[in-house]
């Protein structure tokens, strides 16, 4: 089991940053890939970014590609996203999730936090 708590989220204004942060535990944390989403009210949940277990590589979507960083620290078990250069459409409840699996032909996120707020303003 793997449980995640997600922080750092809040009110922020457009060109500005926040570092969102994912507080892991249970089991050994760097024995699995780590994410990030977010979802928009009325918008179905966006993939992210993703980091694999050693940190080495990472993978992006294409609509924070340049903004957004992710990373890890497997020594404090805390997963990061840096986000810069904020936009209005941004906005979103932004989630963590750890321990990609492949489930009936999809991969598919394990474990999922509870979500954190962000609000860019214009």
């Amino acid at each position: 089991q793997v449980q995640l708590v997600e922080s750092g989220g809040g009110l922020v204004q457009a060109g500005g940053s926040l570092r969102l942060s994912c507080a892991a535990s249970g089991r050994t944390f760097s024995s699995y890939a780590m994410g990030w989403f977010r979802q928009a009210p009325g918008k179905e949940r966006e993939f992210l970014a993703a980091i694999i277990r050693g940190g080495g590589s990472t993978r992006y979507a294409d609509s924070v590609k340049g903004r957004f960083t992710i990373s890890r620290d497997n020594t404090r078990n805390m997963g990061y996203l840096q986000m810069n250069s904020l936009k209005p459409e941004d906005t979103a409840v932004y989630y963590c999730a750890a321990d990609l699996k492949s489930s009936g032909g999809r991969w598919v996120w394990a474990y999922w936090g509870q979500g954190t707020q962000v609000t860019v303003s214009s």
